[in-house]
């Protein structure tokens, strides 16, 4: 029999989006925090956390809004509250709201990567190019949390580790983050 992990997603969409021009959960009139969300719960997420900042809105069904406060301190502020609020999970699957084009597919491949691994650790490639989504199992949540500051995110922890597994992508999609429009 096949052991149940529990899993819960994370979306980071608290930022103001300057380059962009508003914050990046607005884009699209909510189409992309929709999608990021459903890339979530049906690429096996059992709860989704969509963690806001600069613009607070209401979060499309299934996901539950978690609020950083001090999200201008940087994208750490965003990703620890999206941490402290799926803590209980054994995997927590990290993405962002302005990939908009990463679906359930890659979040399947990458969390089943991590699950089968023995680190517990994942993150999508593009051609070869970092992207989400991000899975870490919650062993190393402790750590991950240490280790952010400003606006660095999760990058740092994971490039010090020589046991995250590299998963591919590029075929689902481009995994690009929008920037400007």
């Amino acid at each position: 029999m096949r052991q149940r992990h529990s899993t819960i997603g994370v979306v980071l969409a608290a930022g103001a989006g300057t380059r962009f021009g508003m914050p990046k959960v607005l884009a699209d009139a909510g189409e992309w925090l929709r999608l990021s969300v459903a890339a979530l719960s049906d690429g096996g997420c059992d709860d989704v956390v969509v963690v806001l900042g600069a613009a607070v809105v209401d979060v499309p069904s299934p996901a539950r809004a978690v609020v950083a406060d001090d999200w201008d301190a940087g994208l750490s502020a965003s990703v620890r509250a999206g941490i402290q609020a799926a803590s209980e999970a054994d995997f927590v699957v990290v993405t962002t709201v302005d990939t908009p084009d990463v679906g359930a597919a890659a979040v399947q491949r990458v969390l089943s990567a991590a699950q089968k691994s023995a680190s517990g650790l994942a993150r999508a490639l593009y051609g070869g190019r970092p992207g989400h989504p991000v899975v870490i199992a919650r062993r190393h949540l402790p750590q991950l949390l240490d280790s952010l500051s400003g606006d660095d995110g999760a990058g740092p922890f994971l490039k010090a580790r020589a046991d995250v597994v590299a998963v591919e992508c590029g075929d689902l999609s481009s995994g690009r983050d929008i920037d400007t429009r």
